[in-house]
């Protein structure tokens, strides 16, 4: 267990990034339920990090967003104070990626130069850089799909981006696990935790489309879906179909959960049955979710939740006998 312990500048300053990204994802989920992501119409990495500062300043943003669909055929009832409180979640999401970058940067040049960062581990920390400068293009392209013929992002795009900032979290968390310690070795013994790993980021995927599509509004009701335990009108395209989206999503989540509980069940381990009550949690957020008809504040742990299966199941992972 000691190896668990950020014991070490290095491991608390990557565990401080891999929160910091937590909050990103949160401040992003708040980004797209409040509507707020096609506010700022340019991607500009260094002066975008300074907000208007003047009415003209102001007035000019606010002209360039009614350029776009969205305030033509949506919000063309928006006054300048409105768009204010939509353009401040889009900056507060774009600049907290700015820190993120400065604070992963920095602090590797003088962790690497100093010597605490030993030369044949710099290949997982530029990464770990690389993934992040990846996110940060992806939801510019994300935005940019919202911009000339659609009212909203591409719902594709948007799970692409959200998907790899769980990856990127992911990442984090195991390099932060796994720094100073032997090479980690894979065993059988990991097999079905692994597995499950990936079908939570399978399902953090088909998240990333219930967002983008609005699809937690498809229904309203559980155990039963509008009222049916197979609801009408699901189609092959999944992901364009918002009912079909809906009732994929929650079927998934009934499979993680069984593989889960046979897994806790069969192990009967301290770790396992963490990891069972992560996903207990998560799949009772997801209902309040539903049953609240998408309330802000549910939709958010919601989200947070499902990191928090991630991180527990990277830790579950490493805590296994490696022979």
């Amino acid at each position: 267990m000691s190896r668990l312990i950020l014991n070490s500048p290095v491991r608390i300053w990557l565990a401080f990034v891999a929160f910091l990204v937590f909050c990103m994802v949160i401040v992003g989920g708040a980004t797209r339920l409040t509507d707020s992501g096609l506010s700022i119409t340019e991607w500009q990495p260094l002066l975008g990090a300074i907000p208007p500062l003047s009415d003209a300043d102001w007035a000019l943003a606010f002209e360039k967003y009614q350029q776009i669909p969205e305030f033509k055929i949506q919000n063309r009832w928006m006054e300048l104070a409105d768009f204010k409180f939509i353009y401040w979640w889009e900056w507060a999401h774009r600049f907290l990626g700015r820190i993120i970058g400065a604070a992963f940067l920095l602090p590797f040049l003088f962790f690497a130069f100093t010597g605490r960062i030993a030369r044949l581990d710099w290949h997982k920390f530029g990464g770990l850089f690389v993934l992040g400068g990846l996110q940060g293009a992806l939801g510019w392209y994300m935005v940019a799909s919202g911009l000339s013929e659609r009212i909203d992002v591409s719902q594709y795009r948007l799970a692409a981006h959200l998907t790899l900032a769980f990856i990127l979290f992911g990442a984090l968390v195991w390099v932060t696990l796994g720094f100073g310690q032997p090479r980690h070795r894979w065993t059988k013994a990991q097999a079905v935790p692994v597995v499950l790993l990936v079908m939570v980021y399978v399902q953090t995927a088909l998240g990333g489309f219930v967002a983008g599509l609005d699809a937690g509004h498809a229904a309203s009701d559980w155990p039963l879906m509008n009222g049916e335990a197979i609801p009408n009108g699901l189609t092959w395209a999944i992901f364009d179909d918002a009912v079909t989206l809906h009732f994929v999503h929650r079927l998934w989540a009934y499979v993680i959960f069984a593989l889960v509980l046979f897994y806790a069940f069969r192990t009967r381990s301290y770790s396992s049955c963490i990891v069972l009550a992560a996903v207990i949690a998560q799949m009772a957020l997801g209902i309040a979710t539903v049953l609240g008809q998408v309330p802000l504040s549910f939709a958010l742990m919601h989200q947070g939740g499902a990191l928090l299966v991630i991180l527990v199941l990277l830790v579950h992972i490493r805590r296994l006998p490696t022979s």
